[in-house]
């Protein structure tokens, strides 16, 4: 019997390596990716059966990412591996197609389950957390993925509301499904704008 194609997608290398010694008994990692476009390039390339994925990935988060390769190739699987307790996290992965959702602090336990559950069209979440959001989910799947942010507008109350409570700009990119690199420019944008205001007479 082949074993499952498998490629992981982590920023850290030290923890990627130590996922694949993890999983290589269980599967074949076909590749390995740091960043969020690395990823989606080597997802089309590589074709795995599943994708290993954390969602703080630099140049694209894994959000997008998933998004992007879901466009394109629909029959890959996504399993996010996160540190993430966030339900807002939860349901912005289910949204962009990812079928799993473990968390990195019990991984080792339940990663290769996970894998197994997904390849069979099952959502999985690790246990004890989103038990709700993954029965909505389940009964009402979204009908078509949400088109992702081409950039953000300056005027933007989420985006100023997240800046303003001091998300870090990979968070907030997270959270408004854009790459850190629009957040980084409207943040940027925003405080020229401030520098050029004049002051009141």
């Amino acid at each position: 019997m082949n074993r499952l194609r498998v490629m992981l997608a982590d920023d850290h290398p030290l923890f990627l390596a130590g996922l694949r010694a993890l999983l290589e008994n269980e599967c074949e990692v076909v590749g390995v990716a740091t960043d969020g476009r690395a990823l989606v390039e080597a997802a089309s390339r590589l074709t795995p059966e599943v994708i290993v994925v954390d969602i703080g990935l630099p140049g694209l988060n894994g959000i997008e990412a998933t998004r992007q390769i879901k466009e394109e190739q629909p029959e890959i699987k996504i399993l996010f591996l996160t540190m993430h307790t966030n339900p807002a996290y939860l349901k912005r992965a289910l949204a962009a197609g990812a079928t799993g959702y473990v968390l990195k602090t019990s991984a080792r336990e339940e990663l290769v389950k996970a894998l197994r559950d997904v390849t069979r069209n099952r959502v999985y979440v690790s246990a004890g957390f989103g038990e709700e959001i993954v029965e909505q989910f389940e009964r009402h799947p979204p009908a078509s993925l949400p088109a992702p942010n081409p950039s953000l507008r300056l005027a933007s109350g989420r985006f100023y509301n997240l800046w303003r409570r001091g998300l870090l700009a990979k968070d907030i990119a997270i959270i408004l499904s854009v790459s850190i690199q629009t957040v980084v420019s409207q943040i940027s944008d925003h405080e020229q704008a401030r520098a050029t205001e004049q002051p009141p007479n």
